[in-house]
């Protein structure tokens, strides 16, 4: 069966090659093999005699050509990423995260009173079972006892991750931070005053005409949005580059309490960040690693269910933290529905949209039980970068997209090695693909992302070259540890 549909699709998406090319060649070598001398003097002749009719056509295709290469979009190139390994003494265990919870409880024994052993014993549950791995980054403010959850300390957590991730990216690519004239920075629960955006412009000297974005409050997602937002604005601004950096801050915002909603951020956030520079200088083509081909963003905040099912507040204590609602599974399944029904009719092969309305039209006029058709994505996708959101979102789409082992991997190697690094996680998803020596030049990556109101964010790529590892690669020192099998 599966090889009748591997014949299927080759003979669908090859059709014009296989048929219609013979076929127009046979007919122009019938029709040429009877023309003479005669006709084509005749032909000659016709031209000369309506040179005015011949100058106006030519006039009308020069100015269609002009107004096309004027008006098309400008492509978006992908000159290089850089994702923040943190330094060896960040590193957190679980037993290590019992170690710092006790020694809180010596310091500070009314807390024992005041905590739920019920949630204590919930939360190693959910940390064993998170996929997470015994090398995540937590940052120093947390490695504390008691943890400091200050400005203070969550202003260094921030600047240790942007401004690492931004001086590798800048030494790799030998960019001058005044060709810059775009930067974008998305950190969805931390957002001091000045912002983040205008702490990277004040750090890195940038020019006084930057356009300088600093997005908040958006999620996990919000590092698809950053670069479709860059995207638009490098179609406006000529020969340019934008910096794009995606980060979350965990020190200020590790949740203190009891509420088992709460605390499953708690098992899966870690630390990490990355800063992407991206381009619409046409010579830059042929240095870059990657062209973007497609941004497509869903947003179901409309529905209060989706809207409520990632919040933060505060809880009965009045300890503030991010609420997870039972309803996010189902609210996430709905919504990378949606955008994979967008996605679809601009990535999928003929085969595949043939396949999908075969069955669309079934379903409506026939027999409304069947299922839906889910599309192979993987006859247009090479390489999956689904957000490491945890071990359960994971395993939901390796199901509902049909998805191999080897299609998850890198989201299951950035999960145990990374954690959850929010909107950041697609990166380091790339940058293992790229480690594993998978990213050949032509192939199309798939990031999505997953995050807050409720939004699923879509962004594919293809590679110009076969692409190879940046300089100081977060996975330089443990690729060939990968993949674990994990026994949960």
């Amino acid at each position: 069966m599966a090889n009748l549909k591997l014949i299927y699709h080759y003979l669908i998406t090859h059709f014009f090659k296989l048929c219609l090319l013979p076929l127009i060649a046979l007919v122009a070598a019938t029709k040429a093999s009877r023309l003479t001398q005669e006709d084509f003097q005749h032909v000659w002749f016709h031209l000369l005699q309506n040179l005015l009719t011949l100058t106006i056509l030519f006039a009308v295709f020069t100015f269609g050509s002009t107004v096309y290469f004027l008006t098309r979009p400008r492509p978006v190139y992908l000159v290089d990423y850089s994702c923040h390994l943190p330094p060896a003494h960040q590193k957190i265990t679980v037993q290590k995260i019992r170690d710092n919870l006790n020694k809180n409880l010596e310091i500070n024994p009314s807390l024992r009173s005041q905590s739920d052993e019920s949630s204590m014993d919930f939360f190693y549950r959910v940390l064993e079972r998170s996929g997470l791995g015994e090398e995540t980054y937590i940052p120093d403010a947390l490695h504390c006892v008691p943890a400091l959850q200050t400005i203070a300390a969550a202003r260094e957590e921030t600047e240790q991750v942007i401004f690492d991730a931004i001086d590798n990216l800048l030494a790799n690519t030998k960019v001058n931070t005044s060709e810059i004239g775009i930067i974008i920075l998305n950190s969805s629960t931390f957002n001091p005053t000045p912002s983040l955006s205008a702490m990277v412009v004040n750090k890195y000297k940038l020019r006084s005409s930057i356009k300088s974005i600093n997005l908040g409050g958006m999620g996990c997602s919000a590092g698809v949005i950053a670069i479709d937002l860059a995207k638009d604005l490098l179609q406006v601004h000529k020969n340019t580059y934008a910096l794009v950096v995606s980060t979350e801050n965990i020190s200020r915002n590790a949740y203190a309490g009891d509420n088992k909603s709460m605390i499953v951020a708690n098992c899966l956030f870690r630390l990490g960040g990355a800063a992407i520079l991206l381009s619409n200088k046409p010579g830059d083509r042929r240095c870059s690693k990657y062209k973007l081909l497609h941004t497509v963003r869903t947003h179901t905040g409309a529905d209060d269910k989706s809207f409520r099912c990632v919040q933060q507040e505060d809880d009965e204590k009045g300890i503030t933290g991010i609420s997870l609602t039972k309803d996010i599974t189902s609210v996430a399944g709905r919504t990378i529905t949606k955008n994979i029904a967008t996605l679809g009719p601009l990535v999928l092969p003929v085969s595949e949209k043939l396949l999908f309305f075969k069955t669309y039209m079934h379903k409506k006029y026939f027999n409304d039980k069947i299922k839906h058709y889910v599309p192979d994505f993987k006859g247009a996708i090479d390489h999956f970068c689904i957000h490491a959101g945890g071990r359960a979102l994971i395993d939901e789409l390796e199901k509902n997209l049909g998805l191999s082992p080897v299609d998850v991997e890198p989201s299951r190697s950035t999960l145990h090695r990374f954690g959850n690094t929010s909107s950041s996680s697609i990166w380091y998803e790339l940058a293992y693909t790229e480690a594993k020596g998978r990213m050949k030049k032509g192939n199309k990556a798939w990031q999505i992302a997953l995050g807050s109101g409720f939004k699923c964010n879509s962004a594919v790529w293809v590679a110009l070259r076969n692409v190879n590892p940046s300089v100081n690669s977060p996975w330089e020192h443990c690729i060939d540890k990968y993949p674990v099998k994990l026994d949960l």
